[in-house]
């Protein structure tokens, strides 16, 4: 296994790395465009193409196993082809398949998310893994808090979805905004083609020995907060306007806003995290949005009402905001150049919590009869995530 402090050629403040880093922001709009689309768009899709529940959520399953297969595909090309081609591929994959969302039937649809969900797969951890490998020169905060810049660009694309979304289908203008966003990345494609993305490594810089890998406790740790952490984070976010809206008439009206409120504070603390993680260790802001993350959605359980819920949200969002960039900076510098091959693992668990602990909530709310039963699990998953944080690893 390699070093994990590989020399770079490349200082974190260099012309280059700076387009590097505005390319890797510019390219994680679009990706949490796409990333939520199918939620705002999916009454529009159902009523279009005529589809039941079923089919409805079968493309939420084609978008997870498109973006994992993606996920994998982006470790080989990292570790044998450099950023570049992982780079790029992402962005015309993401373009083909929102740009040919709105043109056809409802198994033409299908492959459209397939295609841009693998190119999501590809986009997330090769823009992760590159804004930390090049921003090592100023250590640990300096990578936290570029990872945690990059991925507020995400949230900015995730809460501009759901508005254009909603002001196109009011116009009658969604295949304009689809073709837009379409537009958007092969523009962004063409003009990032000769950037100077890191080559690939030298042989042997970035190959590991799992067997030896196997045998820390540390990569079983990352493991457990890689599937944690992202499933407790959707799983707020994707239920909790379900719960408002099982509380009656004004919880209707209000339902559609409470994920709004959540990922824009999420958004807004990532904005904030470079300032932040100046003035405390990672370590104390790890414990801290753990146990505030795991107060917030306490919160929600225990004051099942609208001012609660609304507290809660912004709590956990705000204490969520930089916790996944801070565990992609610490990978990133422990492993070194190495995370290429190793982020594929882990970026894989990172899909398949978010699939499978929201899924968990519907199982256990269908279950109990209660959603805020169904609840307790991701504020389950963020306790756990505490009591990791607060052993030294």
């Amino acid at each position: 296994m390699a070093s994990p402090q590989v020399e770079l050629s490349r200082t974190s403040n260099s012309p280059s790395n700076r387009r590097l880093v505005l390319a890797g922001q510019l390219a994680f709009l679009p990706t949490g465009v796409l990333t939520t689309l199918l939620g705002p768009m999916l009454p529009i899709l159902i009523v279009r193409w005529a589809m039941n529940d079923t089919q409805a959520g079968n493309l939420f399953l084609v978008q997870f196993l498109a973006s994992l297969a993606g996920v994998q595909l982006s470790g080989i090309l990292l570790t044998r082809f450099g950023f570049r081609p992982a780079f790029l591929f992402g962005l015309l994959l993401m373009a083909s398949g929102v740009g040919t969302l709105y043109l056809g039937s409802h198994a033409q649809g299908i492959v459209s998310v397939a295609v841009y969900g693998l190119g999501l797969g590809l986009i997330v951890p090769t823009a992760n893994l590159l804004i930390a490998e090049i921003s090592t020169g100023s250590g640990l905060t300096s990578r936290a808090g570029a990872v945690s810049l990059l991925n507020f660009f995400w949230g900015v694309g995730a809460v501009f979805c759901s508005l254009m979304v909603a002001w196109s289908a009011a116009h009658g203008l969604v295949p304009f905004f689809l073709g837009a966003v379409a537009l958007f990345l092969l523009v962004l494609a063409w003009t990032m083609r000769d950037l100077p993305f890191p080559p690939a490594a030298k042989p042997g810089e970035s190959s590991t020995s799992w067997s030896e890998l196997s045998k820390s406790s540390t990569i079983w740790l990352f493991a457990v907060v890689f599937f944690l952490y992202p499933g407790a984070e959707t799983a707020v976010g994707g239920w909790i306007g379900s719960y408002v809206l099982r509380w009656g008439s004004h919880g209707l009206a209000l339902a559609s806003i409470m994920p709004a409120i959540y990922w824009s504070a999420l958004t807004a603390g990532r904005a904030l995290g470079t300032a932040f993680l100046r003035h405390f260790s990672e370590d104390r802001v790890l414990r801290l949005g753990y146990a505030g993350a795991a107060s917030g959605i306490g919160l929600m359980l225990r004051v099942p009402s609208l001012p609660g819920v609304i507290a809660g949200a912004i709590i956990t969002g705000l204490s969520f905001a930089t916790l996944y960039p801070i565990t992609v900076a610490r990978l990133s510098q422990r492993y070194g150049v190495a995370t290429r091959t190793i982020g594929a693992v882990m970026f894989s668990l990172a899909t398949l919590g978010p699939a499978m602990i929201p899924w968990l909530v519907g199982v256990v709310s269908h279950a109990t009869g209660s959603l805020r039963s169904g609840l307790f699990l991701p504020f389950a998953a963020t306790l756990i995530l505490f009591l990791i944080h607060c052993i030294q690893w």
